[in-house]
Formats: C-alpha cells, sequence, structure tokens
C-alpha cells in the first residue's frame, strides 16, 4: 500500500511509555501530588503496584466518596461491583457520550472544540451506540468464534514451538503483542508486512493519561493521523473489492458506519485497534504473572487441563486489564445513599470491583475453580460490555490450552515492568525463560 512508505520512520520510535518515563523524570512537577487519600486516579498508583490496599481501605471504608480539586477535576470513585452494575445498567441516567465528557477520567481540555473529542460507538449513547455497536458485534458472533479456533490454534502453537528454552526474553513483545497484533490483522484482514503498526499504533493512542505531557500528546496526535490515513486507503481499497468478510467491509456496507467522517472515523479506529490489542494482550501477559504468584495454581492446571476453559475468566478477574470507564450524570440521582448532580463525574472503578470482597472470597488470590469468577466486570457490564470479549476469551482459552498440550512451563526471570496506568492496567515488558516438562 501507498501507506507503507510514510510509516517507516516511524518504526524506530521509542514506545509510548519511555517517552512518558523520561519526560515525567525530567518534569516530575507535571503532576501534581494527590488532593486526598481517595484521589486515586495516579498512573503512578498502578504503574508501582500500590493499588490493592488502597482500594481495600476505599471499598471498606467509603465505596462510593467524592474527590474534589484533583488533577482531573472533581469526581466521584465507585468503587464496588453492585453500585457499578448499578450505573452501568442505567445508560440513560449515567452517559458515556463523548458530549458528556466520553468514558475516562479525563476532561477533554475546556479550549478544545468538541469535535476533535474522541467520537466513537464506546463514547456514544443510545441510539447512535446501538447502531454502530450491532454492526461491529457481527465480527465477533458465537458462530465466527467456531470459524477463527482452528486459526487462533495454529499460530498460537507455532508461536511457542518457536520459543527459545532456557534463555531470557520478553514474553510482552515475544508472545502477547505478537498474537494479538495477529489476531487484529485477521479481524481487519489488515496487511501482514505491517502487522507490527497495529502495536505501535496502539501502544501510542491509548497513552491517554500523558495529555499534560506535550512531547506525547504530539506523539499520539501522529500515530493518531498515521493510522486514519493508513485505514483510510484500506478502506478505499476494500470499498472498491465488494462485500468480504472482515470487519472492515462489515464496516464499509453498513449504514451505521458506511459513510463516517474524518473524526469518528479516527475515534472508531482508535476504539477498534486499542480495545483488540491492549486488553488482550496484558491478560495473556498476566497468565504467567499470575501463574508465578500462584505456583500451587499452575501445578493444578498442569495436572489439570481441562481446568484452561474454566482459569479463563478468573484471569482476566484477577487481572482487570481495563481499570475504570466514566459515566457522566445527566440528571440529579441517588446512588446508595449519595447525592449525585447533573453533570457529576463518576468513575467505576472495574478493578475494584473485581477484587470485592462481598462478592468474591479472598479476593486477592488467583484460583482457577472460583465457582463465581464470570460475575467480574473486567469487560464492563450492560450495553457497554466489550464487544469483543469472545474473542479475548477465546485467544487466552486457547493460550493455556497449548501451553499445557506442548507442555511449555513459563517462569519470570526479573521483575515485570508495568505501563498505562489509570486507564489500562498492562505490562511493558515480562523477562521470562521457558522449559519443556
Amino acid at each position: 500500500m501507498a501507506s507503507s512508505a510514510r510509516v517507516t520512520d516511524y518504526r524506530g520510535f521509542p514506545s509510548a511509555q519511555e517517552v512518558i518515563a523520561r519526560c515525567l523524570a525530567e518534569n516530575p512537577e507535571i503532576f501534581p501530588p494527590p488532593v486526598s487519600e481517595w484521589d486515586v486516579g495516579r498512573a503512578e498508583l498502578f504503574n508501582e503496584e500500590r493499588w490493592e490496599p488502597v482500594f481495600r481501605r476505599m471499598r471498606a471504608e467509603a465505596p462510593i466518596n467524592k474527590v474534589s480539586g484533583a488533577i482531573h477535576g472533581d469526581y466521584w470513585n465507585v468503587a464496588t461491583l453492585k453500585p457499578i452494575v448499578h450505573v452501568e445498567s442505567l445508560p440513560e441516567l449515567y452517559s458515556s457520550s463523548y458530549v458528556h465528557g466520553g468514558v475516562t477520567m479525563h476532561d477533554w481540555p475546556k479550549d478544545m472544540s468538541l469535535d476533535l473529542a474522541l467520537q466513537s460507538f464506546i463514547s456514544m449513547d443510545r441510539p447512535d451506540h446501538t447502531e454502530r455497536r450491532r454492526v461491529v458485534a457481527q465480527a465477533f458472533t458465537p458462530s465466527e468464534m467456531v470459524r477463527l479456533t482452528d486459526e487462533v490454534r495454529e499460530r498460537t502453537g507455532r508461536l511457542l514451538d518457536s520459543l527459545p528454552e532456557g534463555e531470557e526474553f520478553d514474553w510482552v513483545s515475544q508472545v502477547s503483542v505478537r498474537l494479538t497484533t495477529a489476531m487484529l490483522a485477521v479481524i481487519f484482514d489488515f496487511p501482514r508486512e505491517d502487522m507490527d503498526l497495529l502495536g505501535f499504533w496502539s501502544d501510542w493512542v491509548g497513552a491517554i493519561e500523558a495529555g499534560k505531557i506535550p512531547e506525547v500528546t504530539q506523539g499520539r496526535t501522529r500515530a493518531k493521523t498515521e493510522m486514519a490515513d493508513y485505514f483510510r486507503e484500506l478502506w478505499a481499497e476494500r470499498a472498491r473489492q465488494g462485500e468480504r468478510n472482515d470487519l472492515l467491509s462489515r464496516m464499509i456496507h453498513s449504514d451505521a458506519l458506511g459513510d463516517l467522517g474524518d473524526i469518528e472515523f479516527t475515534g472508531t479506529m482508535t476504539t477498534l485497534v486499542t480495545g483488540g490489542n491492549d486488553t488482550t494482550r496484558n491478560t495473556m501477559s498476566g497468565l504467567v504473572h499470575a501463574l508465578h504468584l500462584f505456583p500451587d495454581q499452575r501445578t493444578l492446571l498442569e495436572s489439570n487441563p481441562s481446568l484452561a476453559a474454566t482459569a479463563v475468566p478468573e484471569v482476566i478477574r484477577w487481572v482487570s486489564p481495563l481499570v475504570h470507564m466514566r459515566r457522566t450524570a445527566l440528571a440529579d440521582a441517588d446512588l446508595f445513599g449519595h447525592e449525585i448532580k447533573a453533570g457529576d463525574k463518576l468513575v467505576l472503578w472495574y478493578i475494584s470491583a473485581n477484587r470485592d470482597e462481598s462478592v468474591f472470597d479472598d479476593p486477592d488470590r488467583f484460583w482457577i475453580e472460583r465457582p463465581n469468577a464470570r460475575r467480574h466486570v473486567a469487560f464492563g457490564y450492560g450495553i457497554h460490555r466489550c464487544v469483543g470479549a469472545r474473542l479475548a476469551e477465546l485467544q487466552l482459552r486457547v493460550l493455556i490450552e497449548e501451553l499445557l498440550a506442548k507442555r511449555v512451563r513459563v517462569h519470570l526471570a526479573g521483575e515485570p515492568q508495568r505501563c498505562g496506568g489509570a486507564f489500562l492496567h498492562g505490562y511493558h515488558r515480562l523477562p521470562v525463560t521457558v522449559e519443556r516438562y
């Protein structure tokens, strides 16, 4: 494609995480200290793995509370499962729309036109959300998952066979990223020679918490523009080819998504690329981390390979790759005794709800036979539940099954390096070795 010539220079760029770390080391004053102990919308809290005790206290003492004067503005924390499900069940009252602030706790700059806000089905309310989501969901039906299973298994097995035994390598870049970007390429029918760009774009456009760092903002803008330009050319090529089975073709030949303006097109591709990449790859990395921290569960899984499917929801619950979602109240409301005003921002802490002691016994423990693991809200709840959840579960299940079938055991060889922060809870690097047992 013509786009390939324009993106070649960017392949040598540092990752967004590396640039953020350098900028914060040079300018630590960019992010002022928290305004209170409940001001938990802080990237460092998650990157430094300090979030668990804070949220444990919050769930016990103030599961719904308001923070004022924070760097992200005033917001309500909602930290337990029941009120999160309640809010998610009332989309007409608690909005996801970009018009009211969107789905993250980071407000749009006051001087920014709404025309430049992230416009995508994820940040829309009914009926616009329903029409658009229905088109995308066609790529993730149960029958599509059946159709894709053999391909996912073949690719996963081939990659595991290629891993060096007894030699340290990075699980994130060598396994998690490769498997998820390859799957995205299949869903979009994306050119295989440019497949690595999907991971590169995802890293940069997903760095939403660094909006106050000019260098990162510039990098995000460049990545979003480049990604949109590439997909626009791919879109035009696909439109000339007639109806096909890939997601782009489904979008092209639909009433809801077939004639998107530039802003919504960029927002939609941003949602699909980051949503299809970040959450799955971080769960694949979290699987390795969990089995390292809980060796009894590794032993149980290796001695009972039939537990692979049972383990999937527990991995997703324990990892919780999506930290939060934001909703904005459209009218005054009572939320379990708390007076919510129209316009108030509510931050739904999925990562905390998935450790809710009133729902999950011993919630910090990774337990592959947990009987109610599927009550997790790692994919959200209600009309905005992750449209690609089935594909994420399929990829994770097949990875576990292939690790067991090929008797591959993965060992951490160093400390995990986190990335993301208060929106995406991810792994930048996971040094490992593998052995065949």
